[in-house]
């Protein structure tokens, strides 16, 4: 990524100024009201947020509503994402978290969707210190690419999601078993994007309250700000 766009990506700070950093990687909706929220609860928590515009080459800008028209639209302009060119944008994003002053200990990634593939490819094919991959439909098909995985990475999958069939989330779920360093958690009842707060039709209170709690405690425990 060039270092003009690097230099002008959105980035959020913990209330000390300082801590670890963390790439957080769209979905298909684009930086929306959620993406925004998530960063603030990142940055609340102790974190250096970037968000890196992974639409930025064909749809720059790109915010979408969150019904159906809404994922009509997103569908449409995801369809011409080139995933190699977004997998770049997020390790850039990673190294220029890193050169950062205002980072210290480590950088992470974290993606939901779309960026929930890409926190998974990153975590095989860059050197980020964590991975936090949610609902990435293309994880089972790269499931091999675990075994290039050096870091603490965390899956989190809905057991109800008509996009990944559960019968992919088990092949996760066997793989992960036998990787150190890495869990998967299920919420069952749930769909796919059931952490997005600002979607209605996805949004599973009980399931995003559960794996958030797992996801801040992963941090904690693997990138403590």
């Amino acid at each position: 990524m060039e270092n003009s766009v690097l230099n002008d990506i959105p980035t959020w700070h913990p209330p000390a100024g300082r801590g670890p950093g963390l790439v957080l990687v769209q979905e298909i909706f684009g930086l929306d009201d959620y993406l925004r929220s998530v960063a603030s609860d990142l940055a609340a928590a102790g974190y250096v947020v970037a968000v890196p515009e992974l639409f930025r080459r064909t749809a720059p800008g790109w915010s979408s509503t969150h019904d159906e028209a809404g994922v009509a639209a997103s569908m449409a302009v995801a369809a011409s994402f080139d995933p190699a060119l977004g997998l770049s944008d997020v390790l850039a994003t990673v190294a220029h978290l890193r050169s950062l002053p205002s980072v210290t200990g480590g950088v992470g990634v974290l993606g939901f969707c779309l960026g929930g593939s890409l926190a998974f490819a990153a975590a095989a094919e860059g050197d980020p210190d964590v991975a936090v991959s949610f609902y990435g439909s293309t994880v089972a098909q790269q499931i091999d690419a675990l075994s290039r995985v050096e870091c603490p990475i965390q899956f989190h999958f809905g057991g109800q999601d008509p996009y990944i069939p559960r019968a992919d989330v088990a092949v996760v779920e066997s793989a992960v078993a036998a990787h150190p360093g890495a869990e998967i958690h299920v919420q069952e009842e749930a769909g796919h994007a059931f952490h997005n707060n600002v979607a209605p039709m996805f949004h599973h209170p009980e399931a995003a309250a559960r794996a958030w709690e797992l996801t801040t405690e992963f941090l904690q425990r693997t990138l403590p700000a």
